[in-house]
């Protein structure tokens, strides 16, 4: 899991149509949750439309819980030429002593679409 905690992207509480028979959090919300956060951090690399394009690596670490607070965090991991690829952790508030819990990572990757959605070269870093 990354170490800064100051590039928070996404913040959302999971509602009760979110879990499974186990009482967990279905591993596709935060999935979910996750494209949207590296989209965001996608876009601002890229200057405008992106798609994503991969799935790199996903770890589940910990079930994600009814009540918990669900921050996403993301950064630049790496980028080429037409693609970024972006560094996603999600992490959970949980409880009253709001204990700090990590859920999940992974690097997703993005390609940066020009105006008939194919891909383009990345602006200058």
């Amino acid at each position: 899991m990354s170490d800064r905690r100051d590039d928070v992207v996404l913040r959302v509480m999971p509602r009760i149509t979110d879990i499974n028979a186990n009482g967990h959090i279905f591993g596709g919300w935060v999935l979910s949750q996750m494209d949207i956060a590296g989209g965001i951090v996608a876009h601002r690399v890229a200057q405008g439309a992106v798609a994503t394009v991969a799935i790199e690596s996903m770890k589940f670490i910990t079930p994600i819980l009814l009540g918990d607070v669900v921050s996403v965090y993301a950064q630049e991991e790496r980028r080429g030429r037409t693609s970024v690829a972006i560094r996603i952790d999600v992490v959970a508030t949980r409880g009253p002593q709001e204990e700090q819990v990590d859920l999940t990572s992974g690097v997703f990757t993005f390609v940066a679409l020009d105006e008939n959605h194919r891909p383009r070269p990345l602006p200058d870093a």
